[in-house]
């Protein structure tokens, strides 16, 4: 498997009156999701994939936190995009107890040089359980929110020449250290400015691949990005790749990398994927996870978490491929 050659608003989730982004399964999956979506059974206790403010999300991390308890969640990871910032701030000496047990992790875009037919050109490396602590591997992290910034600021000079220019609001963005950017805020900053009528057109209008304002990102391929993820610690997992039953020779190469784990209980997968994904991490032995995905435009967090699934089996799989101390129990009646 080729790897990569290296060359507005604050706080609140808007309206449900206007559509936010949400990933499209298809073009996160170059698969529809167009049967019967999955029922929870009961409400999850589990979410092993959510972004806050410290990333693309719109929700302080202790805020994202408060409301994943307050819905029942007793395990959730917070897996902003190339920064443990989140992760570090809720963990802090001093900072309050957290009501639920979080799982330090972070999601990296990584970038599938040679490999055809993947949206934007990448693969999802979830690394859950990663140590905070490691220099090397926050080194790594470092140096992929450099490579965001870059491109962020490319972006912003392309929306200056197609004459939507969004610097002012790019100015006010919060800037806490360690912080990781990403489209979403620009896409946000275009509704603000009255670019776009929602963030999902900005996204798709001007901001997605093949389309006026967008930049090739830059950073660590598939295999670097799993290497990283072991070498600190933690459990390397495919994110929402549903095409991942059809393209096993491309899973197994993962695998060699360092892969153990696959995203199974996605909340934007239907029933039928759940079914496929969940076989093949059975068959191939890799640790099925699952999570919201949550980044908060358009809905809320309990609106998100509503339609979840993940049961509690993912959590006790991950500790015990982590080493960790503990397991899920089985869920109450009343749950």
């Amino acid at each position: 498997m080729a790897e990569e050659r290296i060359p507005a608003a604050p706080g609140s989730p808007p309206s449900g009156d206007t559509p936010g982004f949400r990933p499209n399964p298809r073009e996160r999956a170059s698969r529809p999701m167009s049967g019967p979506p999955v029922i929870p059974p009961y409400p999850s206790r589990v979410d092993l994939h959510a972004h806050s403010r410290r990333s693309d999300g719109v929700m302080e991390p202790s805020a994202l936190v408060d409301a994943a308890a307050v819905v029942g969640v007793r395990v959730l990871a917070l897996s902003d995009h190339d920064t443990l910032a989140g992760v570090r701030e809720l963990s802090a000496p001093g900072a309050l107890e957290l009501p639920l047990e979080l799982v330090p992790a972070v999601e990296i875009n990584s970038i599938a040089t040679g490999i055809d037919g993947l949206w934007e050109g990448e693969l999802h490396i979830l690394g859950l359980g990663v140590d905070p602590s490691d220099e090397a591997f926050e080194d790594a992290l470092t140096r992929q929110r450099r490579l965001r910034a870059e491109r962020f600021s490319m972006i912003l000079a392309r929306l200056r020449d197609l004459e939507m220019p969004v610097d002012e609001g790019a100015a006010a963005l919060p800037s806490e250290p360690g912080s990781s950017l990403g489209r979403p805020q620009i896409a946000r900053l275009l509704v603000a400015a009255g670019h776009a009528p929602s963030v999902d057109a900005a996204m798709q209008a001007l901001l997605a691949r093949g389309k006026p304002a967008y930049v090739p990102r830059q950073g660590l391929g598939p295999n670097e990005a799993i290497a990283a993820v072991r070498a600190a610690g933690g459990l390397p997992v495919l994110a929402h790749f549903a095409d991942a039953p059809r393209r096993r020779d491309l899973i197994r190469a993962l695998m060699a990398a360092g892969l153990g784990g696959l995203e199974v209980h996605y909340r934007h997968f239907d029933a039928q994927a759940v079914t496929e994904m969940a076989a093949l991490a059975q068959e191939l032995r890799l640790v099925p996870t699952g999570g919201s995905d949550y980044h908060g435009d358009g809905e809320t967090y309990a609106q998100a978490h509503a339609t979840l699934f993940v049961p509690g089996e993912d959590a006790a799989a991950l500790f015990s491929a982590l080493g960790w101390a503990g397991e899920m129990p089985a869920p109450s009646a009343e749950s």
